[in-house]
């Protein structure tokens, strides 16, 4: 494929998707393989193409603005872990990052153990500094910084735009990323209003997954790739309407065919109950990695987030950041929701994808609709 195909769908992307101006300043970065990763010699292959399609974006992106400001940075290898304090400074500017470690909350919202006083305080200081942050903010990292307080303070406090890609393959500017965006804005803004409603929502699929939980209080989002107005957030490719289940509240059984990044030869089974994940059953290696991870922390254990795909160019299974946008999936994800409305702040968030899903609504009068049949999206 020709470097200036590449070079036009980058193009888009500052131009459509984010509405870079000429006078504005644009962060890049990306993270690098650290030596004691166990990954496969595809995966390292993606890895590496990833970092080359950041520093070619980083070099787009010179033509299109005042300024873009690169960074790489050594693996966290978990999503939903804090960017190191150089991104922070990079982002935010030298006395915004001197003025938080000046009251002591640098490290806390780094290490995500910083209280609501402490995120306060912090807020208040993005605040009064924001003209020295950075407008937009492309994030080229493996590991996913979405569900991070790094995104929530640059979105919502200093009101840059924040187009979050991890484990982006190049091949998905050629793919998902040539969706109508206006018809996909469409389809989720109508589908996230209509979830919005809702008082509790149940899951099905063919595989076994049940799980149903009370979305009370909680809000739904929806991810449309259109992150043109001061604050937007999102991923790339995008296509999904998203929401916290209240804490507590999930119960049921989760049959987990696919890893972030490959299928299982055989399903991960887990049992959730009271909003946790309390047993992992399977003959798959997966089964092991993944218990080994939720035993380093209970808050990982929690269900964090339903998400239901709305883009019909997306079609990969292999890659969480497109699966999950596929029209007509579901995707629930374990740990943190800090970010979008929940109450679990941890260092991890990870989703599973799930195929076929029936998805029915139960409203406050507690009449139903069933929204999702079979992996079929339901006339709106």
């Amino acid at each position: 494929m020709s470097n200036d195909r590449f070079i036009e769908a980058i193009k888009d992307l500052f131009r459509i998707n984010l509405g870079v101006r000429k006078e504005e300043r644009v962060l890049v970065f990306t993270d690098e393989i650290m030596p004691e990763e166990r990954i496969t010699p595809e995966d390292r292959n993606r890895r590496g193409r990833l970092k080359d399609l950041a520093r070619l974006v980083a070099e787009v992106g010179k033509g299109l603005c005042k300024e873009v400001v690169y960074t790489e940075y050594k693996a966290l290898m978990s999503h939903g872990a804090e960017p190191p304090e150089k991104v922070w400074r990079r982002a935010f500017g030298e006395k915004t990052v001197k003025a938080l470690k000046e009251l002591k909350v640098m490290k806390a919202l780094i290490d995500k153990k910083a209280g609501d006083e402490q995120i306060r305080k912090a807020e208040d200081i993005i605040s009064k500094y924001r003209k020295n942050t950075i407008d937009v903010v492309v994030g080229l990292s493996n590991y996913s910084t979405s569900h991070t307080r790094f995104r929530d303070f640059i979105t919502r406090a200093a009101g840059a735009r924040y187009a979050s890609m991890p484990l982006f393959d190049p091949d998905m500017l050629f793919g998902a990323m040539t969706v109508d965006w206006r018809d996909l804005e469409r389809r989720t803004k109508d589908l996230a209003g209509k979830v919005n409603k809702a008082l509790r929502i149940e899951v099905s699929t063919p595989n076994g997954t049940e799980l149903s939980f009370s979305k009370e209080g909680r809000k739904t989002g929806s991810d449309t790739g259109i992150l043109r107005k001061p604050g937007s957030f999102g991923n790339l490719p995008a296509g999904e309407v998203y929401l916290a289940p209240l804490e507590g509240t999930s119960e049921g059984k989760l049959i987990v065919e696919w890893a972030p990044t490959h299928r299982l030869k055989y399903t991960v089974d887990l049992t959730v109950r009271k909003g946790k994940v309390v047993e992992v059953e399977g003959r798959d290696s997966y089964r092991s990695v993944l218990e080994k991870k939720l035993s380093e922390n209970d808050n990982f254990r929690n269900i964090a987030e339903l998400g239901i795909g709305t883009n019909d160019k997306a079609t990969r299974p292999d890659n969480i950041l497109e699966s999950e946008k596929i029209l007509g999936t579901i995707h629930i994800a374990l740990g943190d929701n800090s970010s979008f409305g929940g109450k679990i702040r941890t260092p991890f968030h990870q989703d599973f994808i799930f195929f076929r899903p029936t998805l029915r609504l139960v409203y406050h009068n507690k009449k139903e609709a069933v929204i999702l049949k079979d992996g079929r999206l339901r006339s709106l």
